[in-house]
């Protein structure tokens, strides 16, 4: 029996989901809920779309809700409310607040006798287990993340909502010569603006004064202030015709000692290089999905994160298959 994979929210993410199911012939998507008129959204599948309102009406046609909305607000309410009705999947990737986060999905969850996966990605998610991994493999050492080269969403957004500005895109690029010292083992103390650059492409409105927009962006605190930031002024077709894309990825290192003496260095290294950032995160949702729902078919209840996963709910190999393939 297929496991039954529902949306809610169709915007990148949701996109990216709805593909991503359709790679996988364990799951079938059998709706997309939406806040707007579902008459207004046009899937690439033609899968149903429904409002939002209809979605307690229909619990027992659906196995695992993917939540797609962004972390800012809609998650932190969502996925609580949801989980007491259905196994839920979010990624939820606001680092800080995941603890506060869990706490409430927990309650939510157990309540409802449902699995609620929170903070499923690349970062928080896969970098989080490779973190995890080689901490524990490594105990004499230290950690390092990188990321990009890729666009942020939310760095962008930032800049599109500073006056005078009418579009933008913002890449988050590592420094090469700190990430090369990491390798070399030289166990650098890198600050903010020695791990990373930002440099933002942006379409001015006409008439809009640049050089304000220019120190508006490079001295906005939380997001540009603590970077050496590069502003390009291009126009809107340079802009759809050179960064119409969401690419995005980054690097994950641990460098440790091992012998006696600590005589012998290491370098624990993942990397990945995406060109769709919501089409990957939709690829990790997806496996995830698969363990909740195999979880809770198990009687598992409660809020769980990727450290909580074993690898082989992930798989739709058989054991089997698993340990004849790819141990």
């Amino acid at each position: 029996m297929s496991i039954r994979v529902a949306i809610l929210g169709y915007g990148n993410l949701g996109r990216g989901m709805e593909c991503a199911v359709k790679q996988n012939d364990d799951m079938e998507l059998v709706a997309v809920f939406t806040r707007r008129d579902p008459a207004t959204v046009k899937t690439l599948t033609d899968v149903k779309v429904y409002n939002v309102d209809q979605l307690l009406s229909m619990q027992d046609q659906i196995d695992v809700l993917v939540l797609c909305g962004g972390s800012a607000t809609d998650l932190p309410k969502q996925t609580a409310e949801y989980a007491k009705y259905f196994n839920v999947v979010d990624s939820f990737d606001t680092h800080a607040k995941i603890p506060e986060h869990f706490a409430q999905v927990d309650t939510a969850a157990k309540e409802g006798g449902k699995v609620a996966m929170i903070s499923v990605g690349w970062d928080p998610g896969m970098f989080s287990l490779n973190r995890l991994y080689a901490n524990a493999i490594l105990r004499d050492g230290s950690d390092y993340t990188f990321w990009g080269k890729g666009v942020s969403q939310g760095h962008s957004d930032a800049i599109r909502r500073i006056p005078g500005v009418k579009d933008a895109k913002q890449y988050t690029i590592p420094v090469e010569a700190a990430l090369e010292a990491v390798r070399n083992c030289e166990n650098p103390v890198l600050t903010t603006r020695q791990k990373h650059t930002r440099e933002c492409f942006v379409v001015a409105e006409e008439g809009a004064d640049k050089a304000q927009i220019e120190e508006q962006i490079k001295t906005m605190p939380n997001y540009f202030a603590d970077y050496d930031t590069t502003v390009h002024f291009i126009t809107e077709e340079e802009l759809q015709r050179d960064h119409a894309g969401i690419p995005h990825g980054g690097f994950v290192l641990r460098t440790g000692k091992t012998g006696l003496n600590g005589e012998h260095d290491h370098v624990i290294e993942y990397s990945l290089k995406l060109d769709s950032n919501p089409e990957f995160t939709s690829c990790v949702l997806t496996a995830y999905a698969r363990a909740a729902y195999r979880m809770n078919q198990e009687g598992q209840k409660g809020c769980k994160t990727v450290f909580d996963v074993a690898p082989a709910y992930l798989s739709t190999l058989t054991p089997e298959e698993m340990r004849s393939t790819l141990l």
